[in-house]
């Protein structure tokens, strides 16, 4: 019986610490591919299902659950296309045609898009602010994840309508919610190239107290 076929309970009983060298590999290998080099299809919706269901299993101090979703896809992507235009449009007056198309079509670029709306409040008597943005950070995270291992690609991006006010708006955020990260799924069209990584000893110190 594969995951996709147990039920939460049965995953819920896997041990926590469970050693996994396929883990291993899918982690040392996790590169995301640019939506440039993305092709359908996507995820279906079980697949979606899984996916975020495993983008949900983050550390979440006092379970506040400070993040939604919105699932963008099919003819969704095309309306929510015509309104970056519209916005686009309005804000840079001289734009030509051929970059006010590109920006149309900035949500086709991939089958299925997923909004990571973070929810994270100031005023939470339990949780910092900043600790509900980091578990944010890690639902886009293990999306990925679980995007690479059902054999997707994935990237996540944000680009100028993550911070713009009235396409925000637009797809139902509130003043106070904000843009975790918009990720890309789809298949991937072509092998991702390896990019440099930093080196971790560089990047770490032991305390010596």
């Amino acid at each position: 019986m594969t995951l996709l076929n147990k039920s939460p309970e049965m995953c819920e009983r896997l041990a926590a610490a469970n050693p996994s060298e396929e883990m291993l590999t899918i982690l040392l290998r996790r590169r995301s591919l640019t939506v440039k080099d993305m092709i359908g299809p996507g995820p279906s919706q079980d697949e979606i299902d899984l996916i975020l269901t495993i983008g949900s299993r983050v550390p979440d101090h006092k379970k506040q659950v400070p993040w939604r979703f919105l699932t963008i896809e099919g003819d969704a992507r095309h309306k929510a296309g015509e309104k970056l235009r519209s916005i686009f449009a309005k804000n840079n007056p001289d734009t030509d045609n051929d970059l006010l198309d590109f920006e149309q079509n900035l949500l086709t670029r991939a089958p299925l898009v997923i909004a990571v709306i973070s929810t994270a409040t100031p005023d939470n008597p339990k949780v910092p602010e900043w600790e509900q943005i980091l578990t944010a950070g890690a639902v886009c995270q293990n999306i990925l994840l679980a995007s690479n291992a059902l054999g997707f690609a994935g990237q996540w991006l944000s680009e100028w309508y993550a911070y713009d006010d009235e396409f925000l708006a637009h797809l139902g955020l509130s003043k106070d919610e904000r843009i975790a990260g918009f990720i890309y799924i789809g298949t991937a069209g072509k092998e991702p190239a390896e990019r440099g990584r930093p080196d971790i000893k560089e990047l770490t110190q032991k305390w010596q107290g």
